[in-house]
């Protein structure tokens, strides 16, 4: 084994077993008792998933400047709360029992419930999942851009997928390319935009020649969709907006808006003209994660922003039905969590709740319950709710939490 005095880690906490693992080895050549069951994707670059500490790892041999560039762009994305992976450590200086220099490694956590977008397309093979990706990539796209973060990589391949309440939340996981600006120029969005149209277009023709994707479905168009998903979005979260000084509620219409977009607003620049009869606004700083933060300040759950519009819903319909609209919501919730969220979770058997994250469980459960209900024209109780989607809809989905680690389909996207 490589020494312990040979290699440098370089992590902001070190897992010991990490000197365990055989970094004096090629990766492709790592054997078998240490990875994790996947088979082998396309990928720039040798990526092995690695059992360590009771969790799962994604290892990437790359170069040294590279992988500290990475693992730098990762760290500083994780603390502007953007959705990407976890970066965990930079292994260098590996040597070959012969003495032979050996690649870097970047070490990242993989992400739990996510999938990467052929996963998706070899369970399922719906036309309409290409656009809820497509949603999902746009909005990430747009909270990179926020931040200043350039990625110049942009693809379907590096990214991962999470259920979102019927939709999906994206996730970079390849920020090789990419590079942290204080703002950036209407150039540097473009060609991400542009390299994500033509990326995208490439990555479903390839799915449609695998016929794992609709031969009818017009890849040029879906491509297209991410540039106007991506432009009207970022219109709205940015632009100017100029009304008479009388239209004042146009201020608080604007900050709904974006609050049904899932985005808090900061500051405000607010301006008017000379005699004060034409007011402009423009939102000045805007924060994306608006309903997640509030179920989080409200019951400590950490869920999606779909899954937390959701949540939010039906708290509001709890506190109705129990007529407590004018108790203070913190106690409602609380309430809420204990006697609807929780027991309805918990209903779900055992062994089949890592099957989905829970959050997207409930969401299923209630979307199920509408479903029976509409369907048998009565009001189907929950708990008979609860049976009928755990053995008519639940049993047979896919472990998504194990997925990638028996046998899914994996490719450079679950790399990080």
């Amino acid at each position: 084994m490589t020494t312990a005095q040979q290699l440098q880690i370089t992590a902001a906490r070190v897992d010991p077993a990490l000197l365990d693992l055989p970094w004096e080895v090629p990766l492709e050549e790592w054997p078998e008792d240490v990875l994790a069951a996947l088979p082998r994707g396309i990928s720039r670059h040798v990526v092995r998933f690695v059992k360590l500490s009771g969790r799962i790892i994604a290892v990437k041999e790359i170069g040294e400047s590279v992988a500290h560039h990475e693992y730098d762009q990762l760290r500083a994305l994780g603390r502007l709360e953007t959705p990407s992976v976890q970066p965990l450590a930079v292994i260098t200086g590996r040597v070959s029992p012969d003495g032979e220099p050996l690649n870097s490694a970047l070490v990242t956590e993989h992400l739990q419930y996510s999938l990467p977008y052929r996963a998706l397309f070899s369970q399922y093979m719906r036309p309409e999942t290409a656009g809820r990706l497509i949603d999902a990539l746009a909005v990430l796209l747009v909270r990179l851009h926020l931040t200043g973060f350039y990625w110049g990589d942009v693809s379907l391949s590096n990214t991962l997928f999470r259920r979102d309440a019927g939709a999906f939340a994206a996730y970079l996981v390849d920020a090789e390319t990419g590079e942290l600006h204080p703002q950036l120029s209407p150039g540097q969005r473009n060609y991400d935009l542009d390299l994500a149209r033509t990326n995208i277009i490439g990555e479903l023709m390839d799915l449609q020649a695998g016929e794992a994707l609709d031969e009818d479905v017009d890849v040029i168009a879906v491509g297209n969709e991410i540039v106007e998903r991506y432009e009207s979005l970022w219109a709205e979260l940015t632009r100017a907006e100029s009304f008479e000084a009388g239209d004042r509620w146009r201020v608080e219409a604007r900050i709904n808006r974006l609050n049904e977009l899932g985005y808090d607003v900061g500051e405000l620049s607010i301006t008017t003209d000379i005699d004060g009869t034409t007011v402009s606004i423009q939102p000045k700083v805007v924060d994306a994660g608006h309903f997640h933060r509030q179920v989080m300040r409200l019951t400590g759950l950490d869920v999606q922003e779909n899954q937390a519009r959701r949540m939010l819903n039906d708290l509001d319909a709890y506190r109705a039905a129990t007529d407590r609209q004018n108790e203070d919501l913190t106690i409602v919730a609380h309430d809420w969590l204990d006697e609807v969220f929780t027991p309805t979770v918990r209903a779900v058997p055992r062994e089949l709740r890592r099957k989905l994250e829970p959050a997207e469980i409930f969401h299923e459960v209630l979307e199920h319950r509408w479903f029976i209900s509409e369907q048998q024209q009565r009001d189907v109780p929950m708990f008979e709710a609860i049976r009928s989607y755990t053995e008519n809809v639940l049993r047979h989905r896919p472990d998504e939490r194990a997925f990638l680690h028996h046998g899914g389909i994996a490719d450079d996207a679950t790399s990080g």
